[in-house]
């Protein structure tokens, strides 16, 4: 039987999903002004997919269950001057968000850093109360 998760398991396994995040983030944002030939071959952005994991009934966190593409569509321009321009001088701009990806980024950074501070508070109880049993 495996051991029952704590409060670092937990603030670990959500670190891991926003780092996840971070990264499928990261990754739209390099793509975001790359084009394509078609739109078959244009980029789309990715979004993780997350899952409630649940070791106890008291206990819950979070596991990223895929990666899929998301719904925003590549967008045609005309620029025949582009090496990479169809017949008819046609280009696929990636179908990224930029605006929405940084948000995105923001709000990942945030949620990260307040697991941080979830496994700072709680090493410094657990010091405390160490030092108080002595």
């Amino acid at each position: 039987m495996a051991d029952p998760m704590n409060i670092f398991d937990v603030a670990g396994r959500a670190m891991a999903a926003q780092l996840t995040r971070l990264n499928t983030t990261a990754s739209n944002m390099a793509n975001a002004r790359s084009v394509a030939s078609s739109e078959a071959e244009a980029f789309r952005a990715l979004k993780p997919i997350f899952r409630t994991h649940s070791d106890s009934a008291d206990m819950v966190t979070v596991d990223v269950e895929r990666i899929v593409q998301s719904d925003t569509q590549p967008k045609k321009r005309h620029d025949p001057a582009n090496p990479m321009a169809d017949a008819d001088g046609y280009v696929w701009e990636a179908g990224v968000d930029e605006a929405t990806e940084m948000v995105e980024m923001i709000e990942t950074a945030r949620q990260y850093q307040n697991n941080v501070q979830v496994l700072q508070t709680a090493k410094s109880l657990i010091l405390e109360t160490v030092r108080m049993g002595k």
